[in-house]
């Protein structure tokens, strides 16, 4: 993939603009049934899940974007973990989202980036969870 081009990957965009439609969806409830149930499958919990969690690669060096953020206690961490906030054209604006490695589980920040679609090669989706916003 060419970094330098200014035509947006038309592949990843695609799936960040799904990606940001199912995490916008407001659910009351988790129990849908029928033809519009917004998800495939089976619910095996009653927890609603709002975050797709995403990795983005870098397509001159393979690796994913990290950046740096502050933490609950203070200091200055990095994760590659972000949540997909909105797309404008190939502009991507992105939460980035830390992992409690403890209970392997994502935790909010208030922390944003935009990151330029023209230069990622690569989106990885992780498993469906639940942030907390607030």
């Amino acid at each position: 993939m060419n970094c330098s081009n200014n035509n947006c990957s038309s592949c990843i965009s695609d799936i960040i603009e799904k990606i940001i439609v199912l995490q916008k969806q407001d659910y009351d409830t988790c129990n849908f049934v029928g033809c519009d149930k917004p998800f495939l499958g089976p619910m095996a919990t009653t927890t609603c899940y709002n975050t797709r969690p995403v990795q983005l690669y870098n397509c001159s060096t393979g690796d994913a974007w990290t950046f740096n953020y502050t933490n609950s206690e203070g200091a200055t961490v990095s994760s590659s973990i972000l949540r997909v906030e909105a797309i404008d054209n190939c502009c991507c604006t992105c939460r980035i989202l830390g992992l409690d490695t403890t209970t392997n589980t994502y935790t909010n920040t208030n922390e944003f980036v935009t990151i330029d679609l023209n230069c990622c090669g690569a989106i990885r989706c992780l498993t469906d969870t639940f942030i907390d916003l607030c």
